[in-house]
């Protein structure tokens, strides 16, 4: 059987944990074919991002009607976008339905603390997408308000809501939540909270692009957002399970995509 086509609109991660490099390998894990934009080149490792070239946004344009041009592209998937001219190369892609069952993940800080990206980038993409996964660091940036708690998630996922996005889910790995970790699904007319075990483990460099590109695959298979999103949480809590004695780099190390310590 064909298997079905992904795209991943995305920057490249030299260390191979994040970005592109971490969305084809999720597609790959769930049983779609990958294909990838690549918006920006970062030289970077577990221990942070030493630099960023954003790629031209012509560049951008010409990767996209070759993918688009051949490829039957069943959903779609956008991390890191790097500048406000990319997002719009993107956008004008979303606003023309190109970009089915589009999942927008703004990536504006690595988990290094190294800046990826800007919010009005992101802002332009946002009305188009069917989910946004912004972690709580995004969701403060996006929405102008702290989000430290479960509380401030809610809060900020349903005002994101209100700003465009069919669905929205705020991650809350980084939330103090009695040793839970703790997402909010906000949309369809509802706000829903998601919750497991916290997986203790340093190991979670590219744990926001595994996620949504897990999204993805879901949509892509027909799933509504509340099972896709329940599935993708459930992948991510397998995969951080899997590499938490990993010893892949100094620093914070990659996810285990692929099952290879269950």
């Amino acid at each position: 059987m064909t298997p079905r086509t992904l795209l991943t609109i995305a920057g490249s991660d030299s260390g191979g944990g994040a970005g592109i490099q971490a969305d084809l390998k999720v597609f790959a894990a769930l049983g779609a074919y990958g294909t990838s934009v690549i918006t920006a080149v970062t030289a970077q490792n577990t221990r942070g991002v030493d630099a960023v070239l954003p790629l031209p946004p012509q560049t951008v344009r010409d990767q996209l009607d070759s993918v688009l041009g051949d490829f039957d592209v069943r959903a779609v998937k956008t991390g890191m976008l790097g500048t406000p001219a990319v997002a719009d190369a993107v956008a004008e892609a979303a606003r023309a339905g190109r970009l089915p069952h589009l999942v927008v993940d703004p990536v504006l800080v690595a988990t290094s603390g190294h800046r990826l990206g800007v919010a009005t980038a992101v802002e332009r993409l946002l009305p188009y997408a069917e989910v946004a996964t912004p972690n709580c660091a995004e969701a403060a940036a996006l929405t102008g308000r702290p989000v430290t708690t479960v509380e401030e998630m809610v809060a900020a996922a349903e005002a994101l809501v209100a700003a465009g996005p069919a669905h929205v889910v705020v991650t809350g790995g980084d939330v103090d939540a009695a040793g839970e970790s703790v997402d909010v699904l906000a949309g369809g007319g509802g706000t829903t909270l998601l919750r497991a075990p916290r997986v203790p483990t340093r190991h979670n460099h590219g744990t926001g692009c595994s996620f949504s590109a897990a999204i993805t695959v879901r949509l892509a298979a027909g799933d509504p957002v509340p099972v896709a999103v329940a599935a993708a949480k459930e992948y991510v809590t397998r995969a951080l399970t899997g590499a938490r004695n990993w010893e892949l780099g100094a620093g914070r190390g990659p996810l285990d995509h692929f099952g290879w310590s269950a």
